[in-house]
């Protein structure tokens, strides 16, 4: 900001008259006027930015993003991942230390710090058939594959077909709650601003039971959390994103669905109908974000519904890129009143959820309601 100029001479001897006098303190008054008004601007403008996860990182070289991954022996946990961090490829081990990865050609990787004892052979490499490794003191890893990285996708094997365990569920009732709640006020997202875009994915085959379970694409919320998933989208628009909404108000049925369907290992993802689940009560909402120009989705850690560690909000793999668009998310989001589920990036509950009972109304029975 450029000075400002009170007198264009050298400081005056000369005593001020009445008139000088009333000058001097206007002006006085207004530049005290504009320090606070500039003061107050900057305030705003800090607290309106606040939620952003400082600068916005360029993205990775695209020919590293398919080294970047967990590497394992077979079933065990992973042992190695490689991400990448501030523009450097990085190697790192579960249970910590981590070496720069430095590529020698277009399929080979060296790591400038050696973790473990290893062959002198790159230990980051693509062979001609296009399958990557990792060997490390001899030992291959094998590379995880998630269906981003051309893995399966991830569809639990039910004991029955969806539409067995969908009729047994809707002639099956929620435990009772014994407490006054708010009455119900759900709100149809799409209503309330054409830049909530919907992916209702339980509504096709593209969810992780490879069937769909809903028969309507919708999302409802509660009125407090709609509202406030509206300025949560005013407040990533000048940013150039929107929200894309996979889920929001769940009927209690769908949630015994879900239950039923899925093996003992992939419950740590499910809610337990006997508990119920957030999204039973209107209050929950799986979300990730869109490009406003193009409409695409943004590229995160892991997929919606990926019943990985890629899952968890604060699992410290991929680049730096889709880390930053990961906690964008949730910032924007936890500065409007909703948390983040600690096992899914995308799952956030919003804070009144307390005060709304367990709902069972099948989308067909839910009117279109809006502001």
């Amino acid at each position: 900001m450029s000075a400002v100029t009170l007198s264009s001479g050298g400081p005056s001897k000369k005593k001020l008259g009445v008139r000088g006098r009333s000058r001097s303190l206007l002006r006085a008054s207004l530049f005290a006027s504009f320090a606070f008004s500039f003061a107050v601007l900057c305030a705003f403008a800090q607290a309106s930015d606040s939620f952003i996860p400082g600068s916005k990182p360029p993205d990775a070289p695209s020919q590293w993003k398919e080294f970047i991954g967990e590497y394992s022996l077979g079933n065990d946990a992973y042992r190695y991942f490689v991400f990448e961090r501030n523009g450097q490829l990085i190697l790192a081990h579960a249970s910590g230390g981590e070496a720069r990865l430095q590529q020698v050609s277009a399929n080979d990787f060296t790591d400038s710090a050696i973790l473990l004892p290893r062959t002198s052979n790159p230990p980051l490499h693509k062979d001609s058939n296009g399958a990557i490794g990792l060997q490390v003191g001899g030992i291959g890893f094998l590379k995880n594959l998630y269906p981003s990285q051309g893995g399966p996708l991830h569809k639990m094997p039910a004991a029955h077909s969806i539409e067995e365990l969908r009729e047994a569920a809707l002639h099956s009732e929620p435990a009772s709650e014994n407490r006054a709640f708010r009455k119900p006020d759900l709100v149809e997202l799409a209503s309330l601003d054409p830049a909530i875009h919907l992916d209702i994915r339980y509504a096709t085959s593209n969810d992780f039971l490879g069937a769909p379970v809903y028969t309507q694409p919708r999302a409802f919320l509660q009125r407090p959390a709609a509202e406030a998933l509206v300025r949560v989208l005013h407040k990533l628009q000048p940013l150039g994103y929107g929200p894309l909404i996979h889920d929001g108000y769940r009927p209690w049925y769908v949630t015994k669905v879900f239950w039923e369907a899925t093996p003992p290992e992939g419950k740590i993802f499910v809610a337990e109908p006997a508990k119920g689940s957030r999204h039973n009560r209107g209050c929950a909402v799986d979300l990730t974000l869109y490009n406003l120009k193009t409409g695409a989705p943004i590229e995160m850690t892991g997929n919606y519904d990926e019943m990985s560690p890629r899952s968890f909000p604060d699992y410290p793999g991929g680049t730096s890129l889709q880390r930053w668009h990961r906690d964008l998310l949730r910032r924007a989001m936890e500065s409007e009143g909703f948390t983040v589920y600690e096992s899914e990036w995308w799952h956030f509950d919003y804070k009144d959820w307390p005060e709304y009972g367990i709902l069972n109304i099948p989308f067909e029975k839910l009117s279109v309601k809006s502001n």
